[in-house]
């Protein structure tokens, strides 16, 4: 069972009839080897921006295999503005996690994502 590094969630995800799906992301990455603790903290600098500043993240979790190797994070917007807003939050500390603790990052986007 992977370890929960943290939830970021600041709204619950419930979407009524007629309106639009929430646009969902999956990414995966490897951390690098011996900065495990590195990875945790900015993980948990990157989180703590999410909470405080993020308007339109529904969900922003966390999960860490047992093995501290590789993390997965789960992420629900109720748009690509959100999205967007998101990365402008994140940009500055998302760069340091892949400068000095992670590596092999992949996305996958869930829903048809605008030319945007």
């Amino acid at each position: 069972m992977p370890e929960t590094l943290e939830r970021a969630s600041t709204r619950s995800q419930t979407v009524s009839p007629g309106v639009k799906t929430p646009l969902e992301l999956s990414a995966h990455m490897t951390v690098r080897p011996g900065q495990l603790e590195g990875f945790k903290a900015q993980a948990a600098e990157i989180m703590r921006l999410v909470r405080e500043q993020d308007t339109q993240t529904l969900r922003y979790d966390w999960f860490l295999r047992d093995d501290g190797r590789e993390c997965e994070v789960r992420e629900a917007y109720l748009s690509e503005e959100g999205l967007f807003e998101h990365v402008a939050h994140i940009r500055e500390a998302r760069d340091k996690l892949f400068r000095d603790f992670a590596d092999n990052h992949l996305m996958t986007v869930y829903g048809t994502p605008s030319q945007q």
